[in-house]
């Protein structure tokens, strides 16, 4: 055993005797031959899963859950699928979860209760051999948050399709497709983009702008307009496995694609979870203010798709880029960028090694997020500790069984040697072992550059108010 990991079993001894003050009695339990399966709730009124199975080699996997809209169930997981779940139980993975205390941007509940999942895994269990987090989406995020600041509870991490690039970053991208919404197709409409009273104004909001959005797609200019939105965004002309998948040169099929994204856009993380998220803030945490979308839009994935929809609907595209230009921007409130940088922005400094997965097709979290983490890990020196490998598919964390087990036998594997190798080959050979009946799609990628990065590793004080700096988060 290293020294941490002896140290942290030391640390999970004491806890377990100071348990029975601290955490809630623990429930029957299902025993079988087959393990133990024990549900129950934490002292914070989250629940938690905990699955142990009879001959347990050793592992804890703490799987982190994604986004939760308000008033959803939410219920406590411990792997991203049942098919998934079974599997790592067959082969001797005890798998542990909880379902956050509360339900929306809940980093600041997600986290400690991920952690008292752990205490009463110990109190229960032992101490594990070996503790791997993991999560998928928000659960990425959360994943990341506890591997930057709970490294003594862990040994790695992976993050599947995960929110990496931070807080901040992220409702500053997800500002930019509506205010070019806004601008393109509804320039006098008083649409409000932040700053919700409550979910009743931020629903209504959405649904004007959803009004505006659908009539558009109905003529070229606004199907061309609706691509620059989708551009600013990074969102893939194939982002459903749903979809039909359009050829390189086929524009009008990626703009249909991209148009469901962004109506899916609008529905939920625009709008109604930005609300949710800037109660907790206290405000509003994005902005606009000098970001200069000429440029963001030349770095764009799907940048020859605009300028070919462009030309074709007749429509120059300067005069837009020019418009937006000219807008209004929005300011971010100062306490509010304070308590996300705070809450959700990461430093990018690892202390055990951190696998990233993303499918190439996501549109929900594109790909580019991946950069923005790879940018922070480099600043904040943990890039050797870093690895990212991207599946070609289409949609949000759509990886098969066979895809998800080999991520994470590949993390086990770097631990126990202390090199990576995390090549496709690699990679699609471990999950085909995995999964001999899928395809495995793991491919060499790069993903363009995140639009807006914004990680501490690349900050210089406490000045960030999103009125006077560049947009590109320096």
């Amino acid at each position: 055993m290293k020294p941490r990991a002896r140290a942290r079993a030391l640390a999970l001894a004491a806890t377990a005797v100071l348990a029975a003050t601290t955490l809630p009695a623990l429930p029957a339990q299902a025993a079988s031959a087959e393990g133990e399966h024990l549900e129950g709730q934490l002292a914070s009124g989250a629940a938690y899963m905990v699955d142990v199975p009879a001959r347990w080699n050793g592992t804890l996997l703490l799987f982190s859950h994604g986004y939760t809209p308000q008033g959803a169930p939410n219920p406590a997981q411990n792997a991203p699928s049942s098919q998934t779940r079974a599997r790592l139980l067959d082969q001797g993975y005890a798998l542990a979860g909880s379902s956050y205390a509360t339900t929306g941007w809940a980093v600041t509940d997600a986290v400690p209760d991920q952690l008292a999942t752990l205490d009463l895994f110990a109190q229960r269990f032992g101490a594990a051999r070996q503790t791997l987090a993991w999560g998928q989406s928000y659960g990425g995020f959360v994943t990341t948050a506890i591997a930057e600041r709970h490294p003594d509870r862990i040994d790695g991490s992976l993050s599947m399709c995960g929110l990496v690039q931070g807080g901040v970053a992220n409702w500053n991208s997800t500002l930019d497709p509506v205010f070019a919404l806004k601008t393109l197709l509804a320039p006098d409409s008083g649409i409000r983009l932040t700053g919700f009273a409550d979910q009743a104004a931020a629903k209504d909001a959405a649904t004007a702008l959803t009004g505006k959005l659908t009539a558009a797609q109905q003529t070229p200019r606004g199907r061309a307009r609706i691509a620059l939105a989708a551009a600013l965004h990074n969102i893939p002309g194939h982002n459903d496995a749903s979809q039909p998948k359009p050829g390189p040169a086929d524009w009008a099929g990626q703009q249909a694609n991209q148009y469901a994204a962004v109506s899916g856009l609008l529905r939920t993380a625009a709008f109604s979870w930005r609300q949710e998220a800037e109660s907790r803030a206290g405000g509003n945490p994005s902005w606009n203010t000098g970001v200069d979308y000429a440029a963001m839009l030349r770095r764009s994935s799907v940048y020859k798709e605009v300028t070919e929809l462009y030309k074709e609907a007749g429509l120059p595209l300067r005069d837009d880029l020019a418009a937006l230009d000219r807008a209004p921007r929005t300011t971010a409130d100062p306490k509010a960028v304070a308590w996300m940088r705070h809450t959700s922005g990461f430093t990018g400094r690892l202390t055990d090694p951190q696998l990233n997965i993303h499918t190439t097709g996501d549109g929900l979290i594109p790909v580019q997020s991946e950069s923005a983490y790879r940018r922070a890990a480099t600043g904040g020196g943990s890039a050797g500790l870093l690895r990212q490998a991207y599946v070609d598919a289409p949609g949000h964390c759509t990886f098969s069984p066979g895809e998800t087990l080999a991520a994470v036998h590949t993390l086990e594997r770097r631990l126990a040697t202390g090199h990576w190798n995390t090549s496709p080959d690699a990679l699609n050979s471990t999950a085909k072992a995995q999964d001999p009946a899928a395809e495995a799609r793991y491919v060499g990628y790069r993903p363009t550059a995140y639009p807006r990065p914004y990680d501490l590793a690349h900050q210089d004080g406490p000045r960030h108010r999103g009125e006077h700096h560049r947009g590109d988060g320096s």
